[in-house]
C-alpha cells in the first residue's frame, strides 16, 4: 500500500480532480490487470488508446485514474490526475510505488545497437562470479540474483523494471545490468530510474521503421546519456563516431573504450581462432573462450564497467578469460565430421557484416561458407537489401529464408532481401521460405570443415508466422540435422 500523494511525487501533474490522500493497493496500466485500490494508468498505445477504458477500470476497482484527456464525466470517489505525458508519468509513480529501488543499487544500463545484451549478461555473471547478488534486465531473460523471470521486450514496462529493482534490493542485491533500447527511451520507460552508470556500444542501421530517420534514432540513445546523474559514469566506444556525441551534454563523469583510437580503455587482438580470443587488456595478456572482435569490443567493456564498479583489476581479468558465450551470440559448435556451425541474432547489416568478417578473418579459405538468413516482418523494410548485399559478398553460399515472417507475406520478405544482390553474387543465392527446410538444406550442402551460420533469430525458441508463435530453435535444428547426417 502507499498514499497516492507520495506516489505522485516529481509527477508533472496539470490538474487534479477528487482526493489525493488515498492508498493504493496496487499499480495497472493494462485494464486487465486492475482490482480493488488499483491506481490505473491511461496510456495512448500505438495501437490502443488506455483511456477507453477508464470507465470499465473503475467498474474493476480502480480508485484512482491517471490521464493525458479527462473525461467529460466523473465518477464519485475517484480520483482524476491529468498528465502531459502518461508514459513518463507511469515510470516516475512505478519508481515511488515500490521505493525507488533504482537508488539502492548500482544500476548500469548499456545502450546501442549491437552487443546490449551480451555486455549486460556477462556483466552479470562476472559480478555474481565476485560473490555479489546482482540483477539482470535483458533480451534474454530477466534475473533476480539466481530467480529467473520470462521477458517479451529488451526494455520492460516501468512497472516490471522497478518491481524486479524492487525485488532485488529485498534480496539483497547489489548491482544490475539492463540493456536500454531506443524504443524503451524514447517511450519513457526508464525515465525516474538512478544509473550508476551507461554504456554506449555503437550505433548502425536499425529500428528505422520506428524512428523514421538515423538522427532520430541517434538522439533518442543520446537523451539518455543526458538525463544521467553527475554521480554516474558514462562509457562510450570510442572508435564509433557517434561515441562522442553521446558525451556532448552529459554531466556523468566521461570515460572511453577502444581498439583503434585513444581512450581510457584500450583491447589488442594477439590472437583470433574458432576457440577463442587472445587479448591484451591494459598490459596484461588473457585467454577468452569468445570470438571475434566484435566480442573484443564487448569483453573490454566489461572489463571497464568492473573497474569503474571498483573491482579489483587482476581479479576481473581472471574472471572474463572464464565467462562462457551468451546464448544465441556466436554460439559455436563443431560436428563430429568437422562441419562448424555458429547461430547468432545478427539481425541487422552491421551485426551480419561483423560475424561474417570474424568468420572470414578466422577461416583459412580452403572451407566454404554457408549462410542462412532471413528478415523479419513488420519491421524496418529498409534493412533488408544490404542484408541481402552483405550476406552474398561475405559468403559462398546463402539461403534466404523466413525469419519471422509475422504478418508479412514471407516470399514478399525475401524479395526485398534479394534486391540488394549484386549480378556477380546472383548464382551463390538460392531461396527456401521454410526455415527448417532451409537450415537442413545448408546442413546438406556443408563438407568437412565448412562453417554454417544461421543468422538472425540467435537465443529465440520460436517462430512467428501471421500471428501464431510456434517451438523453433536454430541451435537445436541444425545440431540434430548434422547430428542425423553422421549416422
Amino acid at each position: 500500500m502507499a498514499n497516492l500523494k507520495d506516489i505522485l511525487y516529481r509527477v508533472a501533474v496539470e490538474k487534479v480532480v477528487g482526493n489525493t490522500a488515498i492508498e493504493i493497493a496496487d499499480v495497472a496500466f493494462d485494464s486487465r490487470k486492475v482490482g480493488n485500490g488499483t491506481l490505473f494508468v491511461a496510456q495512448k498505445g500505438l495501437q490502443v488508446d488506455g483511456h477507453q477504458f477508464i470507465n470499465n477500470t473503475i467498474a474493476k476497482g480502480a480508485v484512482a485514474i491517471i490521464c493525458e484527456d479527462l473525461p467529460s464525466e466523473f465518477k464519485n470517489n475517484v480520483t482524476y490526475v491529468q498528465v502531459p505525458n502518461s508514459n513518463e508519468a507511469l515510470a516516475i509513480i512505478a519508481s515511488n510505488f515500490y521505493g525507488n529501488p533504482s537508488e539502492k543499487l548500482a544500476l548500469v544500463g548499456v545502450t546501442g545497437t549491437n552487443g546490449k545484451t551480451t555486455i549486460a549478461t556477462l556483466l552479470y555473471k562476472l559480478f555474481k562470479a565476485a560473490g555479489n547478488k546482482v540483477g539482470l534486465i535483458s533480451t534474454i531473460k530477466i534475473m533476480v540474483d539466481s530467480q529467473e523471470l520470462a521477458t517479451t521486450h529488451t526494455t520492460p514496462d516501468s512497472l516490471t523494471i522497478n518491481k524486479v529493482l524492487h525485488d532485488l534490493v529485498l534480496a539483497g542485491g547489489t548491482h544490475c545490468f539492463m540493456e536500454v533500447s531506443s524504443h524503451g527511451i524514447h517511450q519513457g520507460r526508464t525515465t525516474g530510474l538512478h544509473f550508476a552508470g551507461g554504456v554506449f556500444t555503437n550505433l548502425t542501421h536499425d529500428h528505422l521503421d520506428y524512428h523514421q530517420t538515423f538522427a532520430e534514432y541517434r538522439n533518442v540513445k543520446k537523451s539518455f546519456f543526458d538525463q544521467l546523474p553527475k554521480s554516474a559514469f558514462a562509457l562510450v566506444n570510442a572508435d564509433d563516431k557517434n561515441g562522442l556525441v553521446m558525451l556532448q551534454n552529459t554531466a556523468a563523469k566521461k570515460y572511453s573504450y577502444a581498439m583503434k583510437t585513444m581512450a581510457d580503455f584500450k583491447v589488442k587482438i594477439l590472437e583470433n581462432q574458432f576457440n577463442g580470443l587472445v587479448l591484451q587488456i591494459d598490459g596484461q595478456e588473457i585467454y577468452t573462450k569468445l570470438i571475434g572482435t566484435f566480442n573484443a569490443y564487448n569483453l573490454l567493456a566489461i572489463y571497464a564497467v568492473a573497474d569503474l564498479l571498483g573491482i579489483d583489476r587482476l581479479e576481473n581479468l581472471k574472471r572474463i578469460s572464464s565467462l562462457e558465450n551468451v546464448d544465441g551470440r556466436f554460439q559455436h559448435f563443431i560436428s563430429t565430421t568437422g562441419i562448424n556451425a555458429i547461430v547468432d541474432y545478427a539481425h541487422t547489416p552491421d551485426a551480419l557484416k561483423n560475424v561474417l568478417e570474424t568468420i572470414n578473418a578466422i577461416r583459412t579459405y580452403n572451407e566454404q561458407v554457408i549462410t542462412v538468413v532471413g528478415c523479419g516482418g513488420d519491421r524496418d523494410r529498409t534493412k533488408r537489401p544490404k542484408m541481402g548485399n552483405i550476406a552474398s559478398t561475405l559468403s559462398n553460399q546463402v539461403i534466404f529464408t523466413s525469419d519471422n515472417p509475422r504478418t508479412e507475406n514471407p516470399e514478399k520478405i525475401i524479395k526485398d532481401i534479394e534486391a540488394g544482390i549484386s549480378v556477380e553474387n546472383i548464382k551463390k543465392t538460392i531461396s527456401i521460405t521454410d526455415r527448417r527446410q532451409a537450415i537442413k538444406t545448408a546442413c546438406k550442402l556443408a563438407k568437412k570443415d565448412d562453417i554454417i551460420l544461421i543468422a538472425g533469430k540467435g537465443h529465440e525458441t520460436y517462430q512467428i508466422i501471421g500471428k501464431e508463435k510456434s517451438d523453433f530453435d536454430d541451435f537445436k535444428i541444425v545440431q540434430e540435422y548434422l547430428t542425423e547426417m553422421n549416422k
